[in-house]
């Protein structure tokens, strides 16, 4: 039924991966000496190789983000190179090509059609259609480009794993919850490092304003060394595009997604931003105010932001976490998904890559439909942040045979251990239901061809829509209900408690607006112009003076660790984030305007979750709601005032 996760993934990694291109040339070779080609006797079987590579691999892939070793990073290293050579090969195969061009569409359905569109598409982007010197630059260029992108990912996470900041003076450390010392206890005092929780524990509540700077420069300086592979990047990058007749990357990375042009994307970034500067000046002015510091710096934010939210807000981080214990949330979060997409989660017996990791497989009418790995704890040998790999789509196979979809959730939450459980604060609560909101995308399709099966063949600037939709409901009353119970005492938060974090759920929302379009400005412009060296530092210091409230100090090197966008699927592309957002607020509150239907969240899962990428976005949106988005549905649910 199901693939499973293998026992030793990286044994004999890089022979199997090899064995697996070869016999997918051969079969390749096979699909393309068929005389009467069709869909299911090329078409179909093409896209299985693509799945018998990502079975093999991206297990691989999986062990190298979450036990990060020596051996796994040999391994992945070894692969990537006749991975990336493969890709390209196939993908500038001009027999295939012609052979998918000339497939007669007749008598197809909606999905095979977008199959074939897909193809075409993917073929025209991959330089099927230039000439060999040409190809066979791309094809170094892809190399080059997937080396970097592991190297800036490796750097990153060494120079995360390699600080460390002990504490020994109890005042510096006294206004730490009790959860957040016991987690830095440390021989005669307390550690702290730049893995997320305990960097985030300080920043928040450390005393000392020095530490925090100390901790702060760490974090903001890390990997140096990336800004030589960011250089190498964008020029590879640029020139890929080149060849492939774009102007920019940029224009490149659009070319599959909803975004029509450049002007498009930044017009819709720069019109947020207009509408949220002065609220987020007047925010940054009530901490400056508030703090009684006229040089507040960035370390000083988060620190002061806590000690306002705790006075005026009456939020207390520390009183909140009880009430979210980790494996509680989880059992919550999927008593909901159950109510309002009739699906059940039912924990499976079996043995993963870490002890912390579980398995959870997903029932509609007592039948099995989708399998879920999830890892949600920090650790040394985990790089930072929460992602989903969706590693196998649903699909009906050339034989005729479901294949059921398996994914893996990973987050960096506090550690559990048999002294204390894994507590949460709010926002990891937030993150959880988000991540959750990507595997359920993923695992609830109905689509019977795999390359445009859940999150398959969706465009990337629509993808964050249904994660986004989701984690709205970490602040619904009725839903927090369901699992924020004091994993002490099991009393349920309290009405009071969770008023007051509704009310405080916008605290800062124009800041953080701000800070997202920063990131989404400085991603779009660094990949449609030309810049390199002290440039790339020039152009991200010339959208904060534009923008940005609060400037950071001169060290600070964000670029260096924006791993989105030079390590992931994000360049030019971040944006993606604030364009699906605009569909998830609109469609939220239509939902819970409603008066929470269930027809219509019914016909999100059957036609959003459902269908994935079978048709465009705007078109599956439209036939949702009958009417376009309106982008002032996320100002509102922001909470920002035109």
């Amino acid at each position: 039924m199901f693939k499973n996760f293998p026992k030793e993934p990286l044994k004999d990694g890089f022979q199997k991966i090899e064995n697996i291109l070869k016999d997918n040339r051969e079969s390749i070779e096979k699909l393309l000496k068929i005389e009467n080609k069709t869909y299911r006797n090329f078409l179909l079987p093409l896209q299985e190789l693509d799945l018998k590579i990502d079975r093999k691999f991206t297990p691989i892939y999986h062990l190298n983000s979450v036990e990060n070793s020596d051996e796994s990073q040999k391994v992945y290293k070894s692969i990537l190179p006749i991975l990336s050579n493969y890709n390209s090969e196939v993908g500038q195969d001009e027999r295939l090509f012609r052979a998918v061009k000339e497939l007669s569409i007749e008598g197809l359905n909606s999905e095979e059609r977008k199959v074939i569109n897909d193809y075409i598409l993917g073929f025209k982007l991959s330089g099927a259609e230039l000439e060999k010197e040409q190809k066979d630059r791309l094809k170094e260029i892809n190399l080059k480009l997937s080396e970097l992108s592991n190297s800036f990912a490796q750097n990153l996470l060494n120079a995360t794993n390699s600080f460390e900041m002990v504490i020994t003076d109890f005042e510096d450390v006294k206004e730490l919850p009790e959860f957040e010392l016991q987690q830095a206890k440390f021989e005669d005092g307390y550690k702290f490092t730049l893995q997320m929780p305990s960097y985030i524990a300080y920043m928040t509540y450390g005393s000392n304003r020095e530490k925090r700077e100390e901790l702060y420069k760490a974090y903001s300086t890390r990997s140096p060394e990336n800004s030589q592979i960011i250089d190498q990047i964008l020029k590879l990058k640029r020139e890929k595009a080149n060849i492939l007749g774009f102007e920019t990357y940029a224009d490149l990375s659009i070319a599959t997604k909803m975004a029509d042009k450049r002007a498009d994307v930044l017009e819709f970034l720069e019109s947020l931003a207009k509408s949220s500067k002065s609220q987020a000046k007047k925010e940054l002015n009530e901490i400056r105010e508030f703090s009684g510091l006229e040089d507040l710096q960035s370390y000083d934010l988060a620190y002061y932001s806590e000690k306002f939210k705790k006075k005026f807000y009456d939020i207390d981080e520390e009183k909140y976490m009880p009430y979210f214990e980790q494996s509680r949330v989880l059992n919550g979060l999927f008593e909901f998904l159950s109510d309002i997409f009739s699906v059940e989660f039912k924990e499976v017996d079996s043995e993963l890559w870490n002890e912390k990791a579980k398995t959870y497989d997903i029932y509609e009418n007592g039948k099995v439909i989708s399998r879920a790995y999830l890892d949600l704890e920090a650790r040394k040998s985990k790089k930072g942040g929460a992602w989903v790999n969706d590693w196998i789509p649903h699909h009906i196979d050339s034989s005729g045979s479901e294949v059921l979809p398996e994914a893996f959730v990973v987050c960096n939450f506090s550690k559990s251990s048999e002294e204390s459980p894994s507590l949460l604060r709010h926002d990891d609560v937030v993150t959880l239901f988000h991540e959750v909101g990507h595997m359920i995308h993923h695992s609830l399709s109905r689509v019977n061809e795999p390359n445009i099966s859940g999150i398959n063949g969706v465009e990337w600037d629509a993808v964050e829509f249904p994660s986004q939709f989701l984690e709205n409901f970490a602040y619904e009353p009725s839903v927090l209900k369901r699992f924020a119970k004091h994993y002490r005492t099991g009393e349920t938060l309290p009405d009071k408690m969770i008023e007051r974090l509704v009310k405080a759920k916008n605290f800062q929302s124009a800041m953080g607006m701000v800070r997202q379009l920063e990131f989404g400005l400085f991603d779009f412009k660094l990949y449609s112009g030309e810049f390199q060296g002290d440039e790339v530092q020039n152009l991200l210091n010339s959208i904060r003076e534009e923008i940005s409230p609060l400037i950071p100090p001169s060290y600070n090197r964000f670029q260096n660790s924006f791993s989105h966008i030079f390590a992931g699927g994000y360049s030019a592309g971040y944006y993606s984030y604030k364009w699906a957002e605009v569909l998830s607020a609109d469609f939220f509150y239509a939902l819970i305007d409603s008066g929470f239907d269930r027809e219509l969240s019914t016909k999100y899962r059957d036609l959003i979750l459902g269908m994935g990428g079978t048709f465009g976005m705007g078109e599956l949106y439209e036939k949702l709601l009958g009417r376009k988005p309106d982008v002032k549905n996320l100002l509102r649910l922001s909470g920002i005032d035109e």
